[in-house]
């Protein structure tokens, strides 16, 4: 199977470089998966589960927004915030869920409202695929 090269970054750090076989990202417009060659395009990501297979090997790693950058060098991912599901604990899905609930909190327009509440379903989502 071809590979391509695949980078995801955090403000804090690289988390991930490697050659994949094929990525699935959660896009703000529905989920898609790369693999080598894909048409190029920019797109958002919603929260969710990035999951990389690379050689035979499967990894998840949850992602709060972002972009993903699919272009003839491969795939490059700047994420909002990155946590590898071996660094996903407890104490992170807590956070996690605090954070959107306070979102939803602070909240004045219905619009505002509906994107808080997708969100928090978002993140609820992707913390019960890692548990």
């Amino acid at each position: 199977m071809a590979t391509f090269k695949f980078e995801l970054v955090s403000p804090e750090r690289l988390i991930l470089s490697v050659d994949a076989d094929q990525v699935d990202l959660p896009g703000s417009e529905g989920d898609f998966g790369v693999l080598a060659g894909h048409a190029p395009f920019l797109t958002t990501l919603k929260t969710g589960i990035v999951t990389v297979k690379a050689g035979g090997v499967a990894s998840r790693i949850y992602v709060r927004g972002g972009f993903a950058d699919v272009n003839a060098a491969g795939l490059s991912v700047l994420a909002e915030k990155a946590v590898p599901e071996s660094e996903f604990g407890p104490a992170v899905a807590a956070a996690e869920i605090a954070a959107a609930e306070s979102l939803l909190a602070d909240a004045k327009s219905e619009g505002a409202k509906d994107r808080a509440v997708a969100a928090l379903g978002d993140v609820k989502t992707a913390v019960t695929a890692l548990a």
